[in-house]
């Protein structure tokens, strides 16, 4: 049943998910096999589909797309043209945007920006700090942590691990 529900721009219909309880604006698109938890909200024209899980306090929004596996939790948020799928977890304050994509089994924690064209997958851990940007990519085992930045047209793969003020750009690529 359609409601009106705020979720900070004034009141739009919205619709109280049947798996979990979390709002979904009518505009947004979330399957019946995915759960959204009930402080989670779905808005705009975001879609949540296969089985994922928004929960806690999470927010998916504008042309955002989670689905397959994928968890994102905490007070994350998703938005812009961002995907996050396969077994991928989003979770804490973490801000997945632009056109940035995070899948396979990766992890994205703490207070972690991805965003722009940046791509996290593989195995790959980023969390505390970091941020991951431009055309940047980390994958395999990789780990980047505390305030590192990792932009341009980098690439950090293997086993390697980058963390402190660490700052990796260009056409580097740094591998273990």
């Amino acid at each position: 049943m359609t409601e009106q529900f705020d979720f900070g721009a004034g009141p739009v219909a919205a619709h109280r998910h049947p798996k979990g309880g979390g709002w979904v604006a009518d505009t947004a698109t979330v399957a019946d096999t995915a759960y959204v938890g009930k402080d989670a909200k779905v808005l705009e024209s975001a879609q949540v589909l296969g089985k994922a899980i928004v929960f806690d306090d999470a927010r998916v929004f504008g042309r955002a797309l989670v689905f397959g596996n994928a968890q994102v939790y905490g007070h994350a948020q998703v938005y812009g043209n961002a995907q996050v799928y396969g077994c991928a977890l989003v979770f804490g304050t973490t801000q997945v945007f632009g056109n940035a994509q995070v899948f396979e089994n990766s992890r994205v924690l703490g207070n972690v920006q991805v965003f722009e064209n940046a791509r996290v997958f593989g195995d790959a851990r980023v969390f505390g700090r970091a941020r991951v940007f431009g055309d940047a990519q980390v994958f395999g085992k990789a780990q980047i942590y505390s305030r590192a930045r990792i932009y341009g047209k980098a690439h950090v793969f293997g086993k390697m691990r980058r963390f402190g003020k660490t700052r990796v750009f260009g056409k580097t690529r740094v591998c273990r």
